[in-house]
């Protein structure tokens, strides 16, 4: 199965689902490689995204020499058109105060999503809500009205957002919980993963919507759960 067709399955769970499709897939639970902090998401009910990451640090709390800075900029967005799509941008704002000015607006998001991004995950700060490409999730851990002294700082190395550890072209799922990471080697094997974390699940969830449900019978539900393969 090639990369679009399974991109466009997995589009159709949450990103808690694929945490625990992974967990069937890796063989056992994990600690790493996905967020660990609230984020806010620009468009809640936008479905869930999955795409190759582009990496990006900023920062805002420091004047900058304007034609550097455009250069650098205008260097990202070369980066980020580049490679297989779709694309999410992984954002790691390096000040020590992370957010104080917004990277993610009405101009940034419409420009990333013609260049084939479809989303953003940062630990740093989105504004203009209203005014941002309505396509375009944006995953953002606060909110700034200014964007301060935002700029590139360096893009293609790895990034850490909010706990989750990304490198470039790692593949990212995300939606309103958080964000993911998936290991190459648990792609394919996720579709039928979640299958099987449907049925054993659904075993349960029938018992436990039963009249004179108990614990006796949660503790049958589990042990049938177990038999399901």
């Amino acid at each position: 199965m090639d990369h679009n067709t399974l991109f466009d399955h997995l589009r159709k769970f949450d990103t808690p689902t694929i945490c625990n499709a992974l967990e069937i897939a890796l063989g056992g639970r994990f600690t790493t490689g996905f967020t660990r902090q609230r984020l806010i998401a620009a468009f809640p009910k936008l479905p869930p995204i999955i795409g190759f990451a582009r990496t990006l640090t900023v920062r805002c709390s420091v004047p900058f020499d304007a034609a550097a800075r455009k250069e650098r900029l205008l260097g990202y967005y070369e980066y980020l058109a580049q490679g297989p799509g779709p694309t999410i941008s992984l954002v790691q704002d390096v000040d020590s105060q992370p957010g104080l000015g917004a990277f993610w607006g009405e101009v940034n998001t419409h420009v990333h999503w013609g260049l084939g991004c479809i989303g953003a995950v940062t630990n740093g700060s989105m504004r203009d809500l209203d005014m941002m490409c309505p396509q375009f999730q944006c995953l953002a851990a606060t909110l700034s009205p200014s964007h301060a002294y935002v700029q590139v700082v360096d893009f293609a190395k790895p990034v850490d957002v909010l706990g989750m550890a990304v490198s470039d072209g790692d593949i990212v799922h995300a939606d309103y919980h958080g964000a993911v990471v998936i290991p190459p080697a648990a792609l394919e094997k996720l579709p039928a993963a979640i299958d099987l974390m449907a049925r054993k699940e659904k075993v349960i969830l029938d018992a436990a919507r039963q009249p004179g449900f108990t614990a006796a019978k949660m503790r049958a539900a589990m042990a049938a759960a177990d038999q399901v393969r």
